[in-house]
C-alpha cells in the first residue's frame, strides 16, 4: 500500500511539472502560431485581382475604388468611437473601401494580439457593409536608413517585415480585405533622413512582398513611390519584380504647382496605362477663390484625372482631429471637403472634368 502510494505521489509530481513547464515556458522558447478559427466571413465580399492595369472582379469586371481613411483604429477606440456605427457613416459617404491606419507606436504599445483584435472588428464591420479594407502600415521616413519623420513613425526594416508577416498570415485567404498598403510614405525628407536609391528601396518592397506571399497569394500589395508618396517615375526603368501588385501616388496640390494635369502625368499618371495605381491619400479641396462647382476646382480637376485614367483613389480623413479632416465634430458633420468628396464617391458632382 505504502509504495502505491509513493507512486502515486511520483506521478502526481511528474505530471504538475510538466503542467508548471508549460505554464512557466522561458522567454527564449518559441510559441506555436495560435489555431486560426474557420471564419464565415471569408468569402463574402468577391475576390478583387490584378489583371492588366485595372483590379476586376471573379467576373472580369473592372472595378473602380473610391474611398476614404480613417484614424488609426488604436486613436479612435482610446476616444470611444470604435464601433460598427462609425463604418456605417462611412459607408454613407459612398465609400467601397476604408483605408485604415496602423502606427508603428500603436502597433507596438497595445501589442499585435490586441491591435488584431480591433482590425478583426474593422474587416467584420465592413464585410457586413459591403466594403473592402485596405491595411496601411503608417510611416513616413527613409526605411533603408531607418530613420524617420516624427517619432510615431519609428520602425525598422525588421518590425516593418514582421508587421506585414503577421498582417499577411491573419488575413490570408479573406476577401474583404483586399490591400495591403507597404509603406505609406517613404521620403528622404529633402536629405534629412539620408539617402535612399529606388534600387534599394525595390529590394526592400520586394522582401516584404515574398514575405506576404509565404502566407497570401492573393491580397494585393500597394507600392509607394518617393517624394512622400507622389512620385513614381522610376517604374519607367525598374518597375517591382512582382505580379498581382499596384502602385500609390499622394497627389495633393502643394506636390507642384499649377498646372497640375500635365505633371500629374508625369509623375504618377503614366503608370496606369500599364499597371493598376491608387491614389490612396490626397484630399485638399479647397482652392482660393474658385467655387467648388468650377472646373478650375483642385477637387474637380483631380477626381476628373483619375477617373479619366482608371485610377481607384482614397481621400484623407475621416477623423475631426487631423489635418485634412472630412468631419468636424463625432457627430460626424461633414467639412466643406467632406461634402465635396462625398458627392465625388457617389458620382454626383455637379462638374465632372474627366481628361
Amino acid at each position: 500500500m505504502k509504495k502505491n502510494m509513493i507512486c502515486m505521489v511520483l506521478v502526481f509530481i511528474f505530471m504538475f511539472s510538466i503542467v508548471y513547464a508549460q505554464e512557466t515556458r522561458p522567454w527564449y522558447q518559441d510559441a506555436p502560431w495560435p489555431r486560426i478559427k474557420p471564419n464565415p466571413q471569408l468569402k463574402i465580399m468577391p475576390l478583387i485581382k490584378v489583371q492588366g492595369n485595372k483590379f476586376v472582379d471573379p467576373q472580369g469586371n473592372t472595378v473602380l475604388f473610391r474611398g476614404i481613411a480613417i484614424s488609426d483604429p488604436d486613436k479612435v477606440e482610446h476616444q470611444g468611437h470604435w464601433n460598427k456605427a462609425h463604418f456605417e457613416k462611412v459607408k454613407e459617404m459612398g465609400a467601397n473601401v476604408v483605408r485604415i491606419p496602423v502606427h508603428p507606436v500603436a502597433w507596438r504599445e497595445r501589442t499585435p494580439d490586441n491591435y488584431l483584435k480591433l482590425l478583426d472588428e474593422a474587416v467584420s464591420w465592413c464585410t457586413d457593409l459591403g466594403m473592402y479594407v485596405m491595411i496601411d502600415w503608417h510611416t513616413i521616413g527613409n526605411l533603408h536608413t531607418e530613420v524617420f519623420q516624427d517619432p510615431m513613425y519609428i520602425t525598422s526594416q525588421a518590425e516593418t517585415y514582421q508587421f506585414w508577416r503577421t498582417i499577411s498570415r491573419h488575413f490570408a485567404g479573406h476577401n474583404t480585405v483586399a490591400f495591403y498598403e507597404l509603406f505609406n510614405e517613404p521620403t528622404t525628407y529633402r536629405g534629412q533622413l539620408g539617402p535612399i536609391a529606388w534600387s534599394e528601396w525595390k529590394k526592400i518592397v520586394e522582401t516584404m512582398i515574398t514575405i506576404i506571399r509565404a502566407h497570401d497569394q492573393e491580397t494585393i500589395p500597394l507600392v509607394s513611390g518617393f517624394d512622400w508618396a507622389y512620385d513614381l517615375t522610376p517604374l519607367r526603368e525598374e518597375p517591382i519584380a512582382a505580379e498581382n501588385i499596384g502602385y500609390v501616388t499622394h497627389p495633393y496640390p502643394f506636390k507642384r504647382s499649377e498646372p497640375w494635369p500635365p505633371k500629374w502625368e508625369e509623375a504618377f499618371g503614366f503608370a496606369a496605362s500599364q499597371w493598376p495605381v491608387v491614389a490612396t491619400e490626397f484630399g485638399d479641396d479647397a482652392h482660393p477663390g474658385v467655387a467648388a462647382a468650377d472646373p478650375a476646382h483642385y477637387g474637380n480637376q483631380i477626381i476628373g484625372y483619375l477617373e479619366g485614367k482608371g485610377i481607384s483613389w482614397v481621400i484623407w480623413v475621416f477623423d475631426p482631429e487631423w489635418g485634412g479632416a472630412k468631419i468636424k465634430n463625432w457627430n460626424y458633420e461633414l467639412t466643406p471637403g467632406g461634402e465635396f468628396f462625398k458627392k465625388a464617391m457617389q458620382g454626383k458632382l455637379e462638374v465632372q472634368n474627366k481628361k
